[in-house]
């Protein structure tokens, strides 16, 4: 039997689930209401992605923001969205260390995607409203 996991663990992880869902949701609306999506569809050409991949990658930033604010099945969530990230981080490669190079640099999607894997390794936090985890938080 599995002992229950500290409380100050679990809401540890619900800060970690509520800032990365927060993220996702701000990236997503991101590519819809600044760039449009035709237009986030255009960079991805540029980066020698299928534009058409524009699409699907906002579609889980999006569901996987809301996903992971909500704390449904938030660890599969996360995990779903590191390939994201991981893809973020290749596109912004080229453009060195720090965010803030021309283009963007690769080290905050790096981050964000170690970050999605230790909230997929912690679990769902407190106050999930669909547990992915058996693991109940403590008082």
């Amino acid at each position: 039997m599995t002992p229950p996991i500290p409380a100050s663990i679990n809401h540890a992880a619900t800060l970690l689930r509520l800032s990365l869902g927060v993220m996702y949701i701000a990236h997503a609306l991101l590519k819809l209401v600044v760039f449009t999506l035709p237009g986030t569809a255009q960079f991805f050409a540029s980066a020698g992605l299928p534009s058409v991949l524009a699409y699907p990658v906002f579609a889980a930033e999006i569901a996987g923001g809301i996903a992971l604010v909500l704390g449904i099945y938030a660890r599969q969530a996360a995990l779903a969205l590191v390939p994201v990230l991981l893809g973020a981080a290749w596109v912004h490669w080229p453009n060195g260390w720090v965010f803030s190079a021309t283009g963007g640099g690769w080290e905050y999607p790096a981050f964000l995607a170690a970050a999605s894997v230790v909230l997929w390794l912690m679990g769902d936090g407190s106050w999930a409203l669909r547990r992915s985890d058996r693991f109940v938080p403590t008082t």
